[in-house]
């Protein structure tokens, strides 16, 4: 990663800092380091307010250059602070919301007379609104990511399971460049790669909040694929999370297994029509609540309220901010009252799951821009029959 960009994205984090008088931060966490350093490693970058950044590292030995020093315990830290002729912050931030409690205490109390104060809030705002590089980024995900579900239908076969199309789908991703970790907010938000659901298994509530879930294979990750059979008549979806550069594009396109039921595709196309609608209101300024309205009003009139985002349990948002994980601001939801900003890349994910056939709908990745809004997930959007 170049040095400017780092730069800037650090200066994105100081500018709100100033505003919290906040002297300096620790960072820590594999996602901020990958942020403001640019790969992950293990030891602690202390950004202050108004001198360099300088990494303390642990873990790997061989990086080497200006402001990067070695470490053996974070209880090193104030000292080799002040050896370097930088004064001990008054207020200090740490990732509070992503520590552990141990490693939080840990850290805090190598600073005994500082304020310590929770900084990812703030590390989580600087990060919602992307740099134009970050932007490119997402470009070259989108298109690696449309490229290998393009090739889905030529990996499908009779007699599969959803578990055996899931492998063959995995396989194209990895093929076509995808990391295969995907990245996500919070505790216990785990999932391999992405999802694949079909049939009523799309019904079958999960623990995660993520629009849809599925029984998964095994009680210890209970979402995704079950094993079961491919039907004809049957609708799937295919959630594969584009991680091909750090960034987690999200797309989802739906298939099907011969003919569906005619209300199958008046489902597909209302949702069509809710990214149209929602897309064209997502504007800078653009309360992320109003959008979400406007997806439930059009719902709603179209027939498949109960159905929508989900059957027996639903996700109460249509649309998340994307970035280094999956689900960042802007959040598309009810009460949510921010308002979309030039910078900001989103998933919207309007779906439907009908019993008895499946899902259906949509999901690209969009970025806002002075004047609306850019798709980054280029690829067919009806349902491709198998």
């Amino acid at each position: 990663m170049l040095q400017p960009e780092l730069k800037l994205r650090r200066d994105k984090i100081r500018a709100l800092m100033a505003q919290q008088e906040i002297d300096a931060a620790l960072i820590t966490c594999n996602v901020n380091l990958i942020y403001t350093y640019g790969r992950v490693v293990s030891g602690y970058l202390y950004l202050p307010l108004n001198a360099p950044a300088r990494l303390f590292i642990k873990r790997p030995n061989n990086i080497e250059g200006e402001h990067i020093h070695p470490i053996r315990k974070p209880e090193q830290l104030p000292e080799l602070l002040k050896e370097y002729g930088l004064p001990l912050p008054a207020k200090l931030m740490l990732e509070g919301d992503e520590l552990s409690y141990t490693e939080y205490t840990r850290l805090a109390a190598c600073f005994p007379e500082t304020t310590v104060v929770n900084g990812t809030p703030i590390i989580r705002k600087a990060r919602s609104i992307k740099t134009n590089i970050e932007i490119e980024m997402f470009r070259r995900s989108g298109a690696a990511h449309t490229k290998a579900y393009e090739q889905i239908p030529s990996v499908y076969q009779p007699g599969m399971t959803d578990r055996q199309l899931s492998i063959e789908i995995e396989r194209l991703m990895r093929l076509e460049g995808c990391l295969g970790i995907f990245r996500t907010f919070g505790q216990g938000m785990e999932i391999f790669m992405g999802s694949l659901l079909a049939g009523d298994n799309a019904t079958a509530p999960a623990p995660y909040d993520f629009a849809l879930g599925g029984e998964g294979l095994d009680p210890s990750i209970p979402i995704g694929a079950n094993g079961a059979m491919l039907q004809p008549g049957q609708s799937l979806m295919v959630d594969m999370g584009g991680n091909f550069n750090g960034y987690m594009g999200d797309m989802s396109r739906v298939f099907s297994i011969g003919k569906l039921p005619e209300r199958a595709y008046v489902a597909h196309q209302t949702c069509l029509e809710i990214q149209e609608a929602v897309t064209e209101k997502a504007k800078p300024g653009a309360v992320c609540e109003d959008l979400y309205n406007t997806a439930i009003d059009m719902v709603t009139k179209a027939g498949f309220a109960d159905y929508f985002m989900g059957a027996g349990q639903k996700a109460k948002f249509i649309g998340h901010g994307i970035g280094l994980e999956i689900n960042e601001a802007p959040v598309l939801a009810p009460r949510m009252k921010q308002e979309l900003e030039p910078g900001m890349v989103f998933a919207l994910e309007p779906k439907i799951v009908l019993p008895g056939i499946g899902p259906l709908g949509i999901e690209n990745s969009w970025v806002v821009t002075a004047d609306g809004v850019e798709k980054l997930t280029l690829c067919k959007e009806e349902i491709i029959e198998m």
